[in-house]
């Protein structure tokens, strides 16, 4: 008699537990896209701006994809990857801006070069040598 009245409770937290599980999952999707549209506004209403800034850093944020399968293959699954490059300015006043760049630009870019950097809020517009 014990062991039903057990199932009888795990039957009726199960579906309260699936709804909160299912709630903080969109919710966490939701409030994602609702920051990214935001940063996306304040960026388009924010002027174009060229300044004097010297490159003081740059680092790489890689994340390994893991794809498992089920068919006949002899490893089952494959990986993919991706890398999302970041560099930090410092500008004449002290002020420091760390900025999403393209692979291309990023290789390019060395730590210490002086120059002109274009950007529009949170948006790496360009960098020219000095």
């Amino acid at each position: 008699m014990v062991a039903y009245g057990m199932m009888d409770t795990m039957f009726n937290i199960m579906p309260i537990f699936i709804l909160i599980v299912f709630v903080i999952v969109f919710g966490t999707l939701i409030l994602t896209l609702v920051q990214r549209a935001k940063q996306y506004r304040r960026d388009e209403a924010s002027p174009v701006l060229t300044v004097e800034a010297t490159i003081v850093s740059k680092r790489s944020d890689v994340t390994v994809y893991r794809h498992h399968t089920t068919g006949m293959e002899m490893h089952g699954g494959h990986t993919t990857s991706s890398t999302v490059y970041y560099v930090t300015f410092q500008v004449e006043s002290g002020d420091r801006l760390e900025l999403w760049v393209d692979g291309s630009e990023y290789g390019l870019l060395v730590e210490g070069d002086r120059g002109k950097l274009t950007f529009q809020g949170s948006r790496y517009q360009g960098f020219q040598r000095m």
